[in-house]
């Protein structure tokens, strides 16, 4: 069946919808205003779950705020779409071109935080539904949109939901690339905590999963810092009573794509013979590098390469608190990876606190919902050359079984979640509405 006219009558709102959707800033703010996440992530949530109301969805939301959750159709099976309606912080608002949450239209784009990750690509597939209701087509399996609000940190929203609530039959979530990914590496998050002895006074990044682009040092010696920084090739700045280096941000899953300011001024401070444990450990144990080498060696395996790890976030003022995100092959053992941690943070007098684990995913090329939706991601694009994917990424796909992660970046655009300037092409946006629009349509015969 032709879908076109149908999908062509939902762009201009799924352009409005998603407009609104990304002016929310909604980044965790726990326990706050008796919201587990805080208020603007519930707004976030209370405007999906409305937006699907409008479009004729069943919608619910969770008493406590955790999850709501919108469906359609009919019948005992029921296909789930995995979205999440929270984001990581914006980061420095200078190295933005447009706000982060305005959700600015320009030169084809949506640009604002959450417009790739993972708003934009989730209201995607909602409209895509609402085409196959307008189109008329009897759906055989009911459709469950679960809007989740703690994806970006310790999923306990799907984790709730998945308690009280329906487990789907099979299903995707829309938050990487196409065609799909079949493989995602172990997610592990940490903390490295102890005293601090010293007069150093440091502050940078905003998030495990994300590389820093920012660390500020309000301690002694400033003006040779700024020297080491400059003798290194590394971008800073002299405030009135600080020193500012600055990074570039990227994903964890990407780490070396990143430019991480917490690691360069540590290599600094190190080099004017400023000291601290914290500092020690990134420079050389981890050797400041994304994948941690002078640890754990050539850490990989040939189904989803490299072990990788983001210095995320350090504070050292009364104490030190450092904060690590590590992407593990799904063939390496996290007893062994962890075993190293716990001896180096011992070294250091540091106590070693596991904040969140999230085992690796691994799906069959011939399994039945890959073969499904590869076979539609080729017959709408054209597209008989790129092959599924491994990440390092945690999607919700590992939330439950029969779950993979399909779009919604495409394979020749670049992927700039948690960035300066994240953005959606609104071609794209509508690319993939089609893509998923044909996907249901088959996942519910």
């Amino acid at each position: 069946m032709d879908l076109s006219p149908y999908l062509e009558q939902q762009k201009t709102p799924l352009k409005q919808a998603l407009k609104a959707l990304v002016s929310i800033p909604s980044v965790i703010a726990e326990d706050q205003d008796g919201f587990p996440f805080g208020k603007a992530i519930d707004d976030a949530l209370t405007k999906a779950l409305e937006i699907a109301r409008d479009l004729g969805f069943r919608v619910v939301y969770d008493p406590q705020g955790y999850y709501g959750f919108a469906e359609i159709g009919s019948g005992a099976e029921l296909v789930g779409v995995l979205g999440h309606v929270d984001v990581v912080p914006a980061g420095s608002p200078e190295q933005w071109q447009y706000p982060a949450f305005k959700a600015t239209e320009a030169d084809g784009r949506i640009y604002g935080r959450g417009t790739q990750d993972d708003k934009g690509p989730t209201l995607a597939a909602l409209f895509a539904a609402k085409a196959l209701l307008e189109a008329g087509i009897p759906l055989n399996r009911r459709i469950r949109f679960i809007f989740g609000t703690d994806e970006e940190n310790l999923w306990r929203c799907v984790r709730s939901y998945l308690q009280v609530e329906e487990t789907p039959t099979l299903g995707f979530t829309p938050d990487s690339r196409f065609p799909l990914i079949y493989a995602e590496k172990g997610v592990l998050q940490l903390v490295l905590e102890g005293a601090n002895d010293t007069e150093l006074r440091l502050s940078g990044g905003n998030a495990f999963n994300a590389v820093p682009d920012l660390a500020v040092y309000t301690g002694p010696r400033q003006a040779e810092l700024m020297a080491e920084l400059e003798r290194l090739g590394y971008e800073s700045e002299q405030g009135e009573s600080d020193v500012r280096v600055s990074g570039k941000s990227a994903h964890a899953q990407a780490t070396e794509e990143g430019v991480n300011a917490i690691t360069h001024l540590a290599q600094a401070l190190l080099g004017i013979g400023l000291r601290a444990p914290a500092l020690e450990f990134i420079v050389n144990d981890l050797g400041a590098d994304p994948f941690a080498r002078a640890m754990f060696g050539e850490c990989r395996d040939e189904l989803t390469g490299r072990l990788k790890c983001n210095v995320g976030m350090l504070e050292l003022g009364e104490n030190a608190r450092l904060s690590l995100d590590l992407r593990i092959p799904v063939s390496v053992e996290k007893d062994w990876v962890v075993t190293r941690l716990q001896e180096a943070a011992q070294r250091y007098g540091f106590s070693y606190q596991e904040r969140e684990w999230l085992a690796p995913l691994y799906m069959p090329l011939d399994h039945f919902l890959i073969q499904t939706l590869l076979k539609v991601y080729r017959q709408v694009t054209g597209d008989h050359e790129t092959q599924p994917f491994t990440a390092g990424g945690a999607t919700y796909a590992r939330a439950m079984a029969n779950c993979v992660a399909f779009g919604a970046v495409f394979p020749d655009r670049p992927k700039v979640e948690h960035q300066p300037d994240e953005h959606i092409r609104l071609d794209d946006l509508y690319q993939a509405m089609h893509i998923y629009a044909q996907a249901l349509y088959e996942l519910t015969r």
